[in-house]
């Protein structure tokens, strides 16, 4: 079976593939928020950036730290990238004016996920040290600091709430205006939970990426910014579209032979990048409005 996915077609959907290929595995993909300016962070040390135009991607520039990078962030507008790792820091990289990578935040375990805070103006780190740390990028020290229940998987910041996701299934929701956590968490699965009490009767999970009795993991998950339908991504090798309001999939791609462990869409959904492992590709797909716009639910005709 691993020489059938070392030789399979790693893209079957015949996606426009982004050159050149990371040394190892891809652990996270950012666009810039101003441009298509591409960022891969990966377990060989390096973060790369890429320009992409026209169905080119032209790599632009690239850095090596001392340890696997694991996640990354963008500034707002658009000028600096930050990474986080397995060496237990975060670093800031003003990227459009050629400096050097400097030291912006300390953990005392690998840093998982990163979001820049621009309506605080401030940087957010999760790690598996079991914090949430936020930093003026200024100043050396944390300006506070927030346990969690768990390890921080995963995170993200829609001002003014903040999401984290933890080791045993926790999902924390922060209010950035008021930081005291609102809602508890979910177990597996994909979840759409809305946060306001009100709407809690439209909550709803739905089983994906399984194939029999064989069920993987879902490793990303990006909301489309024009009609805020989403994608997923699996460890299975596929990705799909979903419409959340008529609980429907908008389009099932043909799976891959390997996980894929990170997708992102760009700043006005054009682009969809997302990363296949072992052979360490990334790949981009232009999205067709009907992937992506939602659809009416189908009546079902009962009751």
């Amino acid at each position: 079976m691993a020489t059938l996915g070392l030789t399979a077609n790693t893209n079957p959907n015949k996606s426009f593939e982004v050159l050149p290929n990371p040394a190892d595995s891809v652990s996270s993909l950012s666009f810039s928020p101003k441009s298509n300016l591409l960022v891969a962070t990966s377990w060989d040390n390096q973060v790369r950036c890429w320009e992409i135009v026209g169905g080119n991607s032209q790599p632009k520039a690239s850095i090596t730290l001392d340890q696997p990078v694991l996640c990354s962030a963008w500034k707002d507008d658009g000028t600096t990238v930050f990474s986080g790792g397995c060496d237990k820091q975060v670093k800031m990289w003003p990227l459009l004016s050629g400096g050097q990578p400097q030291q912006v935040a300390q953990h005392d375990a690998p840093v998982k996920e990163i979001a820049w805070i621009p309506q605080m103006n401030l940087l957010v780190s999760g790690s598996w040290d079991k914090t949430l740390r936020y930093w003026d990028t200024r100043q050396s020290n944390p300006v506070h600091v927030q346990p969690l229940p768990e390890r921080c998987y995963a995170l993200t910041v829609n001002y003014p709430l903040m999401i984290v996701g933890t080791a045993d299934r926790n999902l924390v929701v922060f209010n950035l205006q008021n930081p005291q956590v609102i809602v508890g968490s979910i177990e597996g699965r994909v979840g759409v939970h809305h946060i306001d009490d009100s709407q809690q009767s439209k909550n709803f999970t739905f089983k994906c990426h399984r194939e029999g009795n064989d069920i993987f993991s879902v490793n990303s998950l990006n909301f489309h910014p024009v009609h805020h339908t989403f994608a997923t991504a699996g460890s299975d090798g596929a990705f799909n579209f979903w419409d959340k309001d008529s609980k429907q999939r908008l389009k099932a791609f043909s799976r891959c032979p390997l996980p894929i462990p990170c997708s992102t869409f760009n700043s006005d959904g054009s682009i969809f990048a997302y990363a296949v492992t072992a052979k360490t590709s990334i790949y981009l797909h232009s999205p067709q409005e009907a992937e992506v716009k939602g659809k009416p639910r189908l009546a079902t005709g009962r009751k």
